[in-house]
């Protein structure tokens, strides 16, 4: 355990605190899958700047040791597959959080970004006493959209030009959760197949909004 963030698993994945010495083999895999990834990156509004990986290494690490994220990579029988970010960590009456995320293209499709997910959020539940996590993602992201889908994850709204994204202000379907929901955990319902399939649905009304220019 590193700043009081513990490694995790299930099966073949598992998430563990972020390190320095990551910074290597994270820069590979972001240079291998820039064309996978760039379209969901978080970018600048007043322009690009210098991007540094062990600079955003330390700089998740100050965040959680203030107590407000938890930084994990993920992990695929072993190797390094992503990160995931449990951010936006608030306590008292909101205990909140956010979670972000990506994965190399070539572990796509495998089951390790749910289970990732699940895994944090259980933390964030029953380790750190959290009550709410909510996940935002672009309307085009169809690969995350079936993570929320898998995990049951309820569909709250639609928000437009909610985060700059790949060079734009992007709309952004927001999903959330609460821990009343899942009494036995986030991953032990999606691994027993009761996790509701339609909780994540986006009413048609909100996919024709979030496909037109704000005016």
């Amino acid at each position: 355990m590193a700043l009081g963030i513990p490694a995790l698993s299930e099966g073949r994945t598992g998430i563990r605190p972020i390190r320095l010495r990551d910074a290597r083999a994270l820069e590979r895999e972001l240079a291998a899958n820039r064309g996978w990834l760039r379209k969901w990156e978080a970018t600048n509004p007043v322009g690009p700047g210098p991007f540094d990986v062990r600079s955003s290494i330390r700089a998740l690490q100050q965040n959680a040791r203030a107590g407000h994220g938890l930084p994990f990579v993920i992990e695929y029988d072993g190797q390094l597959a992503g990160q995931l970010n449990v951010s936006s960590i608030a306590y008292g009456s909101l205990s909140s959080a956010t979670i972000g995320y990506w994965v190399s293209e070539k572990f796509a499709g495998r089951g390790a970004t749910p289970t990732a997910v699940a895994l944090a959020t259980d933390h964030a539940f029953f380790g750190l006493g959290l009550h709410r996590m909510e996940i935002c993602i672009r309307p085009e992201n169809g690969p995350s959209l079936r993570v929320v889908e898998k995990l049951g994850f309820r569909y709250e709204g639609l928000r437009r030009r909610y985060i700059h994204i790949d060079g734009d202000w992007r709309d952004h379907f927001c999903f959330g959760l609460t821990v009343e929901e899942v009494p036995t955990g986030v991953l032990r319902r999606w691994l027993d197949g009761r996790a509701p399939a339609d909780a994540a649905e986006v009413p048609a009304l909100d996919r024709a909004k979030a496909s037109r220019p704000l005016v």
